[in-house]
């Protein structure tokens, strides 16, 4: 890190306070919430996460904590993408962790990440949930800047996406791999790629498993992008929707149908999608 680099630490703790989830936040550096929101009622928190300085750049560290109490349920999101710029040799990460305890509820949908030519950069995720706690997780990504016809063709992107003790998922797409890159088992050429969790403390029941791959793969059956996509259950807690797309705004429509797709099947809620994507 040099003297130039930004480090910020946000750290958010949910409580339940009667019917309402309520937050405590702190924040050090140039990362804090923007709003809080009750869209669904007292019983849901919806976040809206900033980065002021509006990229992430060789060596930044972003870091988000998050503990979630027993009854609460919390919607984060960002008002915008988060994009990592060309790198002089240094990392740009950003790195979020959230605890959940029996009986909590997290939605992490943030915006796309854009990698920027030239960049060097970590996208970690890391959810810890206890027996009984259920997530909802997604990682948009586009390669360079597909709407301006900017290629990704140098620098390098690290996704790590863990449940510690049951799933762990960690790549790197390098600019120079075009056997990754290109091939059909690979990206297949396409600059966006998209992924949706639906994550458990505790194994799933086969039929709730069957039923949450069956309302996803409906949704995708309906999508322009169908033929890229699909869903998997890998491993017991972990139901998975995977897309690949030439743009991000087909990529983000696809896994926010499956997203309502899923709350109505799991949690009997409607959609409700951020406010601060529709302003």
């Amino acid at each position: 890190m040099t003297s130039s680099s930004w480090r910020g630490h946000l750290q958010l703790d949910y409580r339940r306070d009667g019917e309402r989830t309520v937050a405590l936040d702190r924040h050090h550096g140039p990362l804090r919430v923007l709003k809080r929101l009750y869209p669904e009622g007292p019983g849901i928190c919806h976040h809206v996460l900033v980065h002021p300085p509006g990229g992430v750049v060789a060596g930044d560290e972003l870091r988000v904590d998050a503990q979630l109490a027993e009854g609460t349920h919390a919607v984060l999101t960002t008002p915008g993408a988060t994009r990592f710029y060309r790198s002089d040799g240094a990392v740009a990460r950003q790195q979020v962790r959230l605890h959940l305890v029996a009986g909590a509820r997290v939605e992490w949908l943030p915006l796309e990440a854009i990698a920027h030519r030239g960049c060097i950069a970590e996208n970690q995720l890391t959810l810890n949930l206890q027996p009984g706690a259920e997530a909802m997780a997604w990682d948009v990504l586009a390669l360079g800047l597909p709407a301006s016809n900017e290629a990704f063709d140098s620098g390098s992107f690290l996704q790590h996406l863990e449940v510690p003790g049951q799933w762990l998922e960690r790549g790197l797409i390098r600019a120079d791999d075009t056997i990754l890159l290109r091939s059909p088992l690979g990206l297949a050429g396409q600059p966006v790629l998209g992924t949706l969790c639906f994550l458990t403390g505790s194994p799933l029941p086969g039929a709730r498993r069957d039923a949450l791959l069956d309302a996803a793969r409906n949704a995708i059956a309906k999508s322009p992008l169908a033929a890229m996509a699909g869903a998997t259950a890998p491993q017991a807690g972990v139901i998975v929707v995977r897309v690949l797309a030439a743009r991000v705004e087909p990529a983000m429509a696809l896994l926010a149908a499956v997203r309502a797709a899923w709350r109505a099947e799991a949690w009997q809620l409607r959609a409700e999608p951020p406010r601060i994507w529709r302003t």
